[in-house]
């Protein structure tokens, strides 16, 4: 197994880098072939989760068709006693960090990492830091409906981060559902409803007795293979060395 630098992560006192030291789980190599299953635990506005995700498709890249991965997407609320309709965001942040001062230092430092991986962070545009819990519960639809979970998450992360639009409302995530193959109008009718509440729940709760206490975490069998938003080259050593080269006949 590579060695592993230390990976950037949000936890619930904020976003920071480097973060405590990592921990990697040896996984049998007999788990890693054609078709990897990959979990990654993340929340819709962790900054590093949407780095993380761009750099995993970098090292994903690199091993080309040597391996292929089914990514799936669980959830990790950063902030779950936040009220239904969210907070402004200079409010949120004030409380948080004590200065608005140090929370702009923070978002620099963030921006100028999305922007080594070809993301535009727009924090002016943010207004509210919005309660997440919907935006888990639609990803979660859409792996039920199909597998179109990364899209969905993409589409999540890029309204959120890039566009500063509220993805704690139920009309943003109708209009975002189709990219994870959900017609507007199931969206609307599930946002309504409490499905899917106590499948998010149920997972939040794994992975908070798994002793995650940030995000994002990237398992694999049930066992976390990174955690932290890793160097693309350093996700891709790790996955190389777990690949099972495809027999010949």
């Amino acid at each position: 197994m590579a060695d592993l630098v230390e990976g950037a992560v949000c936890g619930v006192d904020g976003c920071a880098e480097p973060a405590q030291a990592p921990v990697a789980a040896r996984i049998s190599e007999s788990a890693v072939a054609q078709g990897l299953e990959l979990s990654i635990v993340s929340d819709a506005i962790c900054p590093w989760c949407y780095i993380g995700k761009r750099r995993l498709e970098k090292a994903a890249t690199s091993l080309g068709d040597t391996a292929r991965f089914r990514i799936l997407w669980r959830p990790f609320e950063l902030n779950p006693d936040m009220p239904k309709e969210g907070i402004e965001r200079s409010v949120y942040r004030l409380r948080k960090f004590g200065s608005l001062e140090r929370s702009k230092q923070l978002d620099a430092q963030v921006t100028e990492a999305a922007a080594e991986e070809g993301l535009s962070f727009r924090y002016d545009l943010i207004q509210r830091t919005p309660n997440t819990f919907d935006a888990h519960r639609l990803v979660w639809l859409a792996g039920e409906t199909g597998d179109q979970q990364d899209a969905l998450m993409e589409a999540i992360f890029r309204a959120y981060f890039m566009e500063g639009r509220n993805i704690g409302d139920s009309a943003v995530l109708e209009e975002l559902a189709p990219a994870g193959g959900i017609e507007r109008a199931r969206a609307r009718a599930f946002l309504e409803s409490d499905a899917g509440s106590p499948e998010v729940n149920r997972d939040q709760a794994i992975a908070k007795r798994g002793g995650l206490s940030g995000v994002p975490a990237f398992i694999v069998q049930g066992r976390l293979l990174f955690s932290g938003a890793q160097p693309a080259e350093v996700m891709g050593s790790v996955l190389q060395q777990m690949i099972v080269p495809t027999p010949r006949l």
